[in-house]
């Protein structure tokens, strides 16, 4: 009887281990050198990133402006969390999406120009995550490159969609991918909206507009109103997006599915390093781990999302990448993410072409700003090569009004209304900000350097991309000065 009993025993105890065993092995696609001691606790979730295109922060019901219809969003904040204090460090599309997928600054990452390449030797998202057992999906625009770094495992282009004025996300392949998904998957949907070109809205009113010390101003502008409501019409048709995406996560995913809403820069302050520009919504749902309807204003940054990814997918963040795992403040936890997050201002591109480089350092209260080719300074940068000299000049012109230095209270001044750089009372904050952010130039590997006198000339390598001496969409060269830039005088940039 002894004998049978101990028998008895014995099978019990292993009946929670062949139930373990069975469900580790439920996903065949697993690679099991990856699993981690959580695996045989939870399922992986999966992990779905909404990315919308040029849309400021202040624009969204839940970030204060009643008059736009951001319902779905508004409904995921009170689902789950908004962050207050999210940023990108770029405000043009390439550099910031590379952020995300690396998990790097644009100058480490290579990518801070629009539309050129991220270094052929970066690690991205999408070999990251493969490695920890996730299928990686990019469904919508892409605007990164080379195909190496960014090789995903499905990528689904927009498409055309009538009566409206941008492509549309591809929401037959995410649902058929949702349906069929059998493995855990980080997805990144992105959408074209609400990018110029904008909705024609008949007899549009100012009073249907909200407005705010940047952009208060423009309110009698008649041209500017009408380009306001038709923006505000594409983030309506965004919105609408985002609803039939909800639709398919409800009905198809569990309540294991961490979902974030973004938008990639703000358009009011494209290519700046100003907080209209760098500042990006920021809302997650994670019915499982995050309170409802809660709220942080801890700094986080666009180069944390693949180490937070990392971390929840069980894998520990290598010490190249630049960013911070937020996910205790998921968990309800108040913890500090970053002390400082910082900014990048690169004029020299496809659109623009003026040479006007600026740096930026910011905590939650104060934020530092150095326009390294100010009119101030000018004179210090010349080269004594005249036609270099010219597009320096030319640079320092174009925006005669930015000063050297700027420093802002965020806590007073949260639109940057007032420069108190030359405030000594905050002699000390203003060098202790500059001396950090010079230390992570330093680190990052910038082109520019702390000491005056050094603005680099910056091209692709050969006859691609973007010349200062030739005419660009937006701006025009004089036929005087055109073609008369060398190889020499530029700094080349090797793999855009």
């Amino acid at each position: 009887m002894n004998n049978m009993l101990k028998k008895w025993q014995h099978f019990i105890i292993a009946i929670p281990i062949v139930i373990i065993s069975l469900t580790s092995c439920g996903n065949s696609d697993k690679n099991k050198e990856q699993f981690t001691e959580a695996d045989f606790d939870v399922e992986k979730p999966n992990l779905i990133f909404y990315l919308a295109d040029d849309q400021d922060v202040y624009d969204y019901g839940c970030y204060g402006n009643e008059k736009v219809n951001t319902a779905a969003v508004d409904r995921l904040a009170k689902e789950g969390i908004l962050f207050t204090n999210a940023f990108t460090a770029q405000a043009i599309c390439a550099p910031s999406r590379s952020q995300l997928f690396t998990g790097k600054y644009p100058l480490k990452n290579g990518c801070f120009a629009n539309h050129t390449a991220t270094k052929p030797n970066i690690e991205s998202v999408t070999s990251r995550m493969e490695k920890l057992g996730y299928e990686v999906v990019l469904a919508g625009k892409s605007h990164v490159k080379p195909s190496s770094v960014y090789n995903w495992d499905k990528e689904w282009a927009p498409v055309l969609k009538k009566g409206v004025p941008r492509d549309y996300i591809p929401l037959d392949s995410i649902e058929n991918y949702f349906r069929n998904s059998k493995k855990p998957f980080c997805m990144f949907i992105t959408s074209k909206y609400p990018h110029g070109k904008y909705f024609e809205v008949e007899n549009p009113k100012a009073e249907d507009i909200k407005f705010y010390p940047f952009n208060i101003k423009k309110k009698d502008n008649p041209d500017y109103v009408k380009a306001k409501a038709g923006y505000y019409r594409s983030i309506e048709e965004d919105n609408t997006q985002l609803e039939s995406v909800l639709k398919l996560v409800d009905s198809y995913l569990n309540d294991n599915t961490l979902f974030i809403y973004s938008a990639d820069h703000g358009v009011s302050g494209k290519f700046t390093v100003k907080d209209i520009g760098l500042k990006v919504p920021f809302v997650v749902r994670w019915p499982k781990v995050i309170k409802p309807n809660s709220k942080s204003n801890q700094l986080i940054h666009y180069t944390d999302v693949l180490p937070t990814f990392m971390e929840i997918a069980g894998g520990k963040v290598s010490q190249d990448i630049d960013g911070n795992s937020f996910l205790p403040l998921l968990r309800g936890e108040d913890v500090q993410i970053n002390t400082y997050v910082y900014g990048v201002r690169t004029n020299q591109n496809i659109l623009n072409s003026e040479i006007f480089p600026s740096r930026m350092i910011r905590n939650k209260r104060y934020k530092y700003i150095r326009n390294f080719n100010s009119l101030e300074v000018v004179e210090q940068n010349l080269t004594g090569k005249s036609n270099v000299d010219y597009f320096i000049k030319r640079g320092a012109n174009a925006f005669k009004n930015e000063p050297f230095e700027e420093l802002y209270d965020l806590k007073s001044d949260p639109f940057e209304q007032h420069n108190l750089a030359n405030n000594s009372d905050l002699k000390t904050i203003k060098e202790g900000l500059a001396n950090d952010m010079f230390s992570w130039m330093k680190s990052q590997g910038d082109i520019l350097v702390e000491s005056i006198g050094n603005i680099p000339l910056i091209t692709p390598k050969g006859d691609r991309g973007f010349k200062l001496d030739k005419d660009t969409p937006r701006r025009k060269i004089s036929n005087s000065i055109k073609n008369t830039l060398n190889t020499e005088d530029y700094t080349i940039i090797e793999h855009w």
